[in-house]
């Protein structure tokens, strides 16, 4: 095993293409960070494939600040002590959905329950055509692909000198942002087909490059578009920027926690 960097912070997304939240620690599941992207809203508008309203469409999703309601109890599985002492490792159960209930902050300042017709209300506004939304919640993440999505720092600063102005991590949306010991970027790629151990017990398997869109080109505070980030990756990069993984073993990943190779 060799030791190849550190978590630099950890990050989920209670409801699709809307503001994240730094973690201090998050359980990672077979089907994802626990509590990541478990909102989405279906957009009937939209494209085969992706169902689900994001920011591409409704930059100012950005905006929207969703906070769990009972934050204790959407940190962990409820079940999760009982789950890990039992070997080779149960599987925890989901919460209740009360538990995982969420409030959203609005762009203006105001708070509604992410079941409020108010808020669909509110996303659907500046829309082009028809698009009837519709509120989902599932017990594992609504991602487009993958369920845990990883870059490293080292390719977020890449870019950023690639571009000669500087950017937000947060543009990427990863779930684990990487500190690696190399000091260049795009080193992420060369995991691909590898499994790593995050921490003391969790592993994935990298599986893949992390295909880019549009939301890249968004400040994650205020939406707006410089399209000139999104080409940069493109152009450079073949539209690649950090890795997706699957989760193989179950465990809890903590911020500064060490990351190692195992084949």
């Amino acid at each position: 095993m060799t030791t190849i960097g550190t978590v630099e912070s950890l990050w989920r997304y209670p409801v699709k293409s809307m503001r994240g939240e730094a973690m201090p620690e998050v359980f990672m599941g077979f089907s994802g960070i626990y509590g990541d992207r478990c909102y989405a809203f279906k957009n009937s508008a939209a494209r085969k494939g992706f169902p689900y309203l994001n920011a591409n469409v409704q930059q100012q999703m950005l905006r929207y600040h969703p906070q769990f309601r009972y934050a204790e109890r959407a940190m962990m599985p409820p079940n999760l002590i009982e789950a890990m002492s039992i070997a080779p490792g149960v599987t925890p159960a989901n919460a209740a959905p009360e538990d995982l209930m969420l409030d959203v902050v609005t762009p203006s300042g105001g708070t509604v329950a992410v079941d409020d017709p108010a808020l669909i209300e509110m996303l659907g506004e500046g829309l082009r055509g028809e698009n009837h939304l519709t509120l989902v919640r599932s017990d594992r993440a609504l991602t487009d692909c993958r369920p845990v999505s990883l870059i490293s720092l080292q390719t977020v600063r890449q870019v950023e000198a690639e571009l000669g102005f500087s950017i937000d991590k947060r543009r990427f949306r990863a779930n684990v942002y990487l500190n690696l010991a190399s000091d260049y970027g795009f080193a992420e790629d060369e995991l691909v087909g590898r499994r790593l151990r995050i921490g003391s017990s969790a592993v994935v398997m990298v599986l893949e490059r992390d295909p880019r869109c549009k939301i890249i080109s968004l400040d994650p505070d205020t939406g707006a578009h410089n399209p000139k980030v999104f080409r940069k990756v493109v152009q450079a990069h073949g539209n690649f920027a950090g890795v997706y993984c699957a989760v193989l073993v179950e465990g809890i990943l903590t911020k500064s926690d060490s990351i190692e190779l195992l084949d």
